[in-house]
């Protein structure tokens, strides 16, 4: 898995990777390089070492996220990663809570490869009635040769699925092996349309009555069908949207689970030789960015910008923020201990702790949050995009069948609306309908990043940069200070 500081030098190679110029060279766009092989570059970084087995772990981390917040960095959790030795209790109490959340995930996981295998179904059905519907279309179009061709492809429908049943007496039976006087019965059976143009074709008697009586038939098997086609489908791409539905239902119930899991899944660091497996000791890794937007009026009034960025911000010329970037990474050594008559445990051990600076624009901090979004983070909704991974693939086919009913739905809308004081149909929420994704919302992001104007690389960066260098010290400083630590003359 990728750090925040590799998908930072990812998104900025220019400014945050030192092996950018290695990275452009192999993979010749900027897109398609590998976080986890960028080295980072940031702009500055601050260590510390906090180290004491009497003193919980927790008041650490909460002393800087709360100094974070009086900051007005509104900082946000990116890593939560825990590794107990295979010793320890605390290793099988959590495994315990993770295998209750993997089984009741898996439960409704195998409900929803159900549901998934009855949509495909449907939907191979629906497109093979679609076919056969078509073709009752065409059999109402003003071309000839189109009327034509479905009424031909009609009957061979006819003669493949209903007249095969009679067996030996069927036509295609009679023409093969019916003997002398039937070779002429399914090209006679094509060309007839009905029974006064049968009389009136060259072919002997026997021919004659059999092609009038399939004839016959088949004309009332053509209107009776149309009609039972259709309401086949009805019923079908109803019955599609109720499965959908299910899918969707069956996502919400297991998500919850599926986070637990994740949330409790224990991270593979047996290289660690901090963690030795007959020890009672946990590693914990921590990691929270923050975040503060460039002020453009107050650096103005300050005189760290010149007034005509005020002009620019009125006409909208500035068209993304600047943002002073703290990323604190906390690296636990600690030692579980259990709470008196508690199920909860205690942590005491060696922090160390690293402030990073970095300053992005708001299209690169947005595209950080989609690399992140990717990462092994989101595990658990990884589960059940691969769930579903099949309805992404027929989402089209999903969508079109659907849409028809909205069709439907809508027309009859524009009929009540004329009556729009109907309390029932109101409180049915009829007219508070809205339109929305069939399975899954579709969002197409912009993946490109435009380089910096001369104005923000010249003012805003270089604000924004300072900004983060000044916010990340004082982090460092105020914590040193706060607990007694020697600091910068």
């Amino acid at each position: 898995m990728a750090t925040i500081h590799q998908i930072i030098g990812k998104v900025n190679p220019a400014l945050y990777a030192e092996n950018k110029e290695d990275l452009l060279e192999k993979y010749k766009s900027q897109d398609k390089i590998p976080a986890n092989e960028v080295k980072p570059k940031p702009l500055l970084q601050h260590t510390l070492v906090y180290d004491s087995s009497s003193e919980t772990l927790e008041p650490v981390y909460f002393f800087i996220l709360d100094l974070m917040n009086d900051m007005r960095l509104s900082p946000e959790k990116i890593v939560d990663n825990f590794s107990p030795s295979p010793g320890s209790g605390h290793f099988s109490e959590l495994g315990q809570r993770a295998t209750i959340m993997q089984q009741q995930a898996t439960k409704i996981l195998g409900d929803i490869n159900n549901v998934t295998r009855s949509i495909l179904n449907l939907v191979y059905d629906l497109k093979e009635f679609k076919i056969r519907l078509q073709s009752y279309e065409d059999m109402k179009s003003q071309k000839k040769e189109t009327k034509e061709a479905a009424l031909l492809s009609l009957k061979q429908i006819w003669m493949d699925k209903v007249d095969i049943n009679k067996g030996n007496s069927s036509i295609k039976a009679l023409a093969v092996a019916g003997g002398v006087g039937y070779q002429t019965l399914i090209d006679a059976f094509l060309f007839v349309q009905d029974e006064k143009q049968a009389d009136k074709v060259d072919l002997n008697d026997r021919v004659k009555r059999i092609v009038k009586q399939r004839i016959q038939e088949f004309n009332l098997w053509l209107s009776e069908s149309e009609k039972e086609l259709k309401k086949r489908y009805e019923i079908e791409r109803k019955y599609l949207k109720s499965q959908v539905n299910s899918v969707k239902i069956y996502a919400r119930w297991a998500k919850p689970y599926l986070r637990a899991a994740q949330q409790l899944e224990i991270s593979d660091s047996s290289g660690n030789p901090a963690l030795v497996k007959a020890f009672n000791t946990i590693l914990l890794e921590l990691t929270l960015l923050g975040t503060s937007k460039v002020d453009i009026k107050g650096a103005v009034g300050e005189e760290k910008l010149p007034k005509d960025f005020l002009r620019l911000m009125k006409k909208g010329d500035l068209k993304r923020d600047y943002v002073s970037c703290v990323v604190v990474d906390f690296n636990f050594r600690g030692i579980p201990q259990r709470v008196a008559q508690q199920p909860h445990y205690t942590f005491g051990g060696r922090a160390e702790i690293k402030f990073t600076a970095y300053a992005l624009n708001s299209d690169e901090l947005k595209k950080v949050h989609e690399e992140l979004s990717k990462s092994d983070i989101a595990d658990a909704f990884g589960l059940i995009e691969g769930a579903t991974s099949n309805l992404e693939e027929l989402q089209d086919d999903i969508d079109a069948f659907l849409k028809e009913e909205e069709k439907s739905e809508k027309s009859a809308e524009k009929k009540l609306k004329e009556d729009m004081s109907n309390p029932f149909l109101a409180l049915l929420g009829f007219y508070n309908k809205t339109e929305g994704s069939i399975f899954r919302p579709r969002v197409e992001l912009d993946k490109s990043l435009k380089p910096d104007n001369y104005a923000e690389k010249n003012y805003l960066r270089v604000l924004a940069t300072a900004g983060a260098k000044e916010t990340t010290f004082k982090l460092f400083e105020v914590y040193k200070k706060a607990h007694g630590m020697p600091t910068y003359p």
